[in-house]
């Protein structure tokens, strides 16, 4: 490939779990202060910092070849490109909210307000549900406008707290949002590029997977041997080695974080000894 593969990280919020996801799939970002160019350790690679709001356009224009953004934002600029993988980093609804105090009849009664970031999705759904409206947009802390400056507001959230500290409450979910790493049509019609881009997602997905997951090994006595082995949870089966001595087994298995504190105690019940665990750095199926 004569090009590199020309990348969008995303500042803000969600720039933190997208440097720890190269990092960890072998790609380290260095960032000088001030500047808009890390350096992410391999020489195929070339990125830019930029807002989560114009990744998707700027991938559809083709100055781009794959970036990283929430789907509320590819929702809102409407841009046409491709989803490689959902991250499930940063998980936000995008709500409707009012002041406490409004109920249906108040909203009805009147043009309402609307503060929001998220102009083109607040204009549809505002339409659909039939309310007289202005737009009023926001550039952060929409939260603040009601009930002094605006009636309504649109804005993403994660738990609502926000929301209720300010005395607002959800009355409906637009869209439901989280990362994604997306490429444009033109990179995805470029088989190296393409190559490129399908190789990260399988590392990202190596990683995601190697964080949900531990490894666990033990020793099993010939004789419990087949007690245990028949209540071994794995991915596909287990790593079995016989030990030294022939004096029994040495197990490895891949098993969920959450599964652990049930595992263990059912496996050392069972007779398995010197039972080990350690975290996974990437899990490739």
């Amino acid at each position: 490939m004569t090009d590199k593969l020309r990348i969008l990280i995303p500042k803000g919020r969600i720039f933190d779990n997208v440097s720890r996801l190269f990092s960890e799939a072998g790609f380290p970002i260095s960032l000088a202060d001030r500047t808009y160019r890390p350096m992410l350790g391999a020489d195929w690679l070339d990125a830019k910092i930029m807002k989560p709001q114009n990744v998707g356009e700027l991938l559809e224009l083709g100055s781009h070849d794959a970036g990283f953004t929430g789907i509320d934002w590819i929702g809102e600029s409407g841009a046409d490109v491709k989803e490689i993988m959902d991250l499930g980093f940063d998980r936000v609804r995008i709500v409707a909210a009012v002041p406490q105090t409004f109920d249906e009849a108040a909203l009805r009664s009147k043009k309402l307000v609307v503060a929001t970031e998220y102009v083109n999705l607040a204009e549809k759904w505002l339409k659909s549900a039939g309310y007289r409206y202005r737009i009023l947009r926001t550039y952060g802390a929409t939260e603040v406008f009601p009930p002094d400056d605006a009636d309504m507001i649109i804005d993403n959230t994660s738990s609502g707290q926000t929301l209720r500290d300010n005395g607002l409450r959800i009355i409906d979910t637009l869209l439901e949002s989280s990362t994604r790493f997306v490429a444009s049509h033109a990179a995805m019609a470029d088989n190296e590029k393409r190559n490129r881009i399908e190789e990260l997602a399988m590392l990202f997905h190596a990683v995601l997977d190697g964080r949900e997951r531990v490894m666990l090994e033990m020793n099993i006595p010939r004789d419990c041997f087949d007690a245990v082995a028949k209540g071994l949870p794995a991915m596909r089966s287990p790593t079995v080695a016989p030990l030294y001595g022939d004096e029994g087994f040495a197990v490895k298995i891949a098993v969920k974080k959450h599964e652990v504190p049930d595992i263990i105690p059912r496996l050392k019940k069972l007779g398995a000894l010197d039972i080990v665990e350690y975290d996974l750095r990437k899990v490739v199926k």
